[in-house]
């Protein structure tokens, strides 16, 4: 999977654009990104962010070592799976993004 897999992946899983970077937020700040996918040349991060607010690298891998799960479309290789607590984190961001825009109403 290259960048621009990687980030329609992730914004169709809950996941929105927070300063560039494909992100996730604590329901309870949903301006405040607590997990992001940072993109380099050559390969792809994922960093939590720490109480102290310093960000830290969880798993990174190069371009071709990711590719998509063929039953579910996960990226594997990133090691996404085996995170704990982040595919009801992803579905928290999904839910509240659905909310935010049946409560915003449709467009004039």
């Amino acid at each position: 999977m290259d960048k621009d897999a990687l980030t329609a992946w992730a914004l169709g899983n809950g996941w929105r654009m927070i300063a560039g970077c494909p992100s996730l937020t604590k329901p309870s700040r949903p301006n405040e990104a607590i997990v992001r996918m940072v993109f380099k040349a050559t390969v792809v991060a994922v960093e939590v962010k720490k109480p102290a607010g310093k960000w830290e690298k969880l798993a990174g891998a190069s371009y071709p070592k990711v590719v998509a799960d063929p039953e579910t479309g996960w990226p594997q290789g990133l090691g996404l799976d085996a995170m704990p607590g982040l595919s009801m984190l992803m579905r928290d961001n999904k839910d509240a993004m659905a909310f935010d825009r049946i409560a915003s109403g449709p467009k004039s």
